[in-house]
């Protein structure tokens, strides 16, 4: 009986090629088109697990945590200095779906720099904010502004403490003139105390209280 060989199918080439290109576990770097690469974990062809990406043109970095494709979990972005050509770290904390969340320190222009929670990329939550003329504001935050209760301590000593909205005072608060020895507290509407009253307080202490203290009511 005559043995009839059919000729194997073959697998179009391709097909080969796409699963060399499908990326899982760690490698080395690989690079873009457009000049920017990275280096580390994969799965399923996404950056997931440990990994450092260097956008080229934007002259940033980002080494951390991924998942999926997007920055998530705990890592760092930094952006290049065009004076020393070195990476400045701009943020250090965590990520969720290529976001800001959770707690983290971004670095600002000058010595300023922000402490706290974040939410989608936007300070949320409680954090703690240094200001360039030295004040800083410790408190609540919503949406990238102070919201809530939060005290801010200006460079002279001077302090708010009290609510909060949309970044300014607003609500139920206290203002101690520490350098006068007096106390404000009323409602403060839009940066505006409108009503309240004024007292004296630490006027011994002060270093510059008025020629005459505040008579009793």
């Amino acid at each position: 009986m005559a043995i009839v060989k059919y000729p194997r199918a073959t697998e179009p080439l391709w097909h080969e090629w796409d699963r060399k290109a499908n990326k899982s576990g760690l490698r080395h770097t690989v690079y873009a088109i457009n000049g920017d690469y990275y280096t580390g974990e994969w799965l399923d062809n996404l950056k997931h697990g440990k990994g450092i990406q260097v956008w080229t043109r934007a002259g940033a970095i980002y080494s951390g945590d991924w998942k999926f494709g997007k920055r998530d979990g705990y890592g760092s972005y930094s952006i290049l200095d065009p004076g020393t050509k070195e990476y400045k770290k701009v943020y250090a904390g965590w990520w969720k779906n290529d976001k800001k969340c959770g707690h983290g320190v971004t670095f600002y222009s000058g010595m300023e720099r922000y402490e706290g929670e974040w939410s989608s990329g936007l300070r949320s939550g409680w954090g703690r904010m240094y200001y360039q003329d030295g004040s800083v504001y410790e408190g609540q935050w919503l949406e990238d502004r102070p919201g809530g209760q939060g005290m801010l301590r200006l460079s002279n000593e001077n302090r708010y403490e009290g609510g909060w909205k949309d970044g300014k005072k607003h609500g139920p608060g206290k203002f101690f003139y520490l350098d006068k020895g007096q106390l404000f507290e009323g409602i403060w509407a839009a940066d505006i105390p409108k009503c309240g009253i004024l007292i004296d307080f630490g006027r011994a202490e002060a270093p510059a209280p008025p020629q005459y203290p505040i008579p009793k009511v």
